[in-house]
């Protein structure tokens, strides 16, 4: 008696047909996996409901405000569609503003970049008060904007200012920082780098300490210089830092208001996106549906901003 054989996964199927291949058993979900889940949903929906009542809604609610003809406090207000939208397009001052705000962002960034990785290169060396040092580049990142911007007043004050009073010394004029709208600009940016300066250079020296000491001893030996061996092998190992710093400064730099609002309340020279929508909403102008808008606009730049350097600047980054 003789037995049929069986076909095996790898014989031949016959011409004109199709094998498939068995199917998957479907995975039973045990008591522990249920477990799983239920505790999962309990550490998740919190933090989600957190994130969506105090990120999104507003996000949803602003956007509604910005279609609307609405001062603040009124019971009753008048939907204008994309009205609110046009008009900032087509205002002789938004222009201005535009400029103004793209001016500060790239001012801040690239300056509190540069000095930050100029300081993060000075400490990372193994001399005495390093830590001290690093405490007090630091320290002005986490001081308010507030408190921050009433010291460096009575800096740039013209008349009792210390600034003011160098500038007499020495025979001059003191810049009158608060009625100049360019000096104003100036002024708020020179504050705006030297509070932030501080966080680029901690994170530029913890990239800088994660470098393979090989490479640069590599480097070394092959006979590079210092500057060789910096714009060669440093700088570009420290391109992951440098991609994070300029998403992060920059979306800083794009929502500032603290300074601005204390040093030059009236925006002159310095009214950016973010201070626009301010002075719209709680100035003499009380148009919150207007200010919505400028918001939106604002939103929607931070999204596209955003989007732009994730694509085109990682591609540039070189991962040790």
């Amino acid at each position: 008696m003789t037995s049929t054989p069986t076909r095996s996964a790898s014989t031949p199927t016959a011409p004109g047909t199709t094998s498939h291949p068995p199917p998957r058993r479907r995975r039973r979900f045990t008591a522990r996996d249920r477990h799983d889940f239920w505790v999962f949903l309990a550490l998740v929906l919190p933090n989600a409901a957190l994130i969506v009542a105090f990120a999104y809604r507003p996000v949803v609610e602003n956007i509604r405000y910005s279609l609307l003809n609405w001062t603040l406090g009124s019971p009753s207000a008048t939907f204008v569609g994309l009205g609110n939208y046009v008009t900032f397009l087509t205002s002789p001052s938004s222009a201005e503003i535009v400029w103004t705000t793209l001016v500060f962002t790239v001012v801040t960034v690239g300056g509190s970049m540069v000095l930050g990785l100029l300081i993060a290169l000075a400490l990372n060396r193994r001399v005495p008060g390093t830590g001290v040092a690093r405490a007090a580049v630091f320290s002005p990142y986490v001081l308010s904007g507030v408190g921050v911007g009433l010291v460096w007043l009575f800096v740039f004050d013209p008349s009792i200012g210390v600034l003011g009073a160098v500038v007499r010394a020495f025979g001059g004029t003191a810049p009158d920082f608060f009625n100049d709208p360019s000096m104003s600009l100036a002024m708020i940016c020179i504050v705006y780098v030297w509070k932030n300066m501080g966080y680029a250079a901690v994170i530029y020296l913890a990239g800088l300490q994660s470098i393979p000491k090989d490479l640069l001893e590599a480097a070394a030996l092959d006979g590079a210089s210092s500057t060789r061996t910096f714009f060669r092998v440093t700088l570009p190992l420290l391109s992951p830092v440098t991609f994070f710093l300029v998403v992060t400064s920059a979306l800083n730099s794009l929502q500032a208001f603290d300074l601005i609002r204390i040093m030059t309340p009236l925006g002159q020279g310095t009214t950016t996106l973010i201070y626009e929508a301010y002075l719209q909403a709680f100035g003499s102008s009380n148009r919150a549906g207007y200010s919505a808008a400028v918001s939106t606009v604002l939103f929607v730049v931070l999204v596209v901003f955003t989007l732009v350097q994730l694509r085109w600047m990682e591609r540039r980054v070189h991962y040790a």
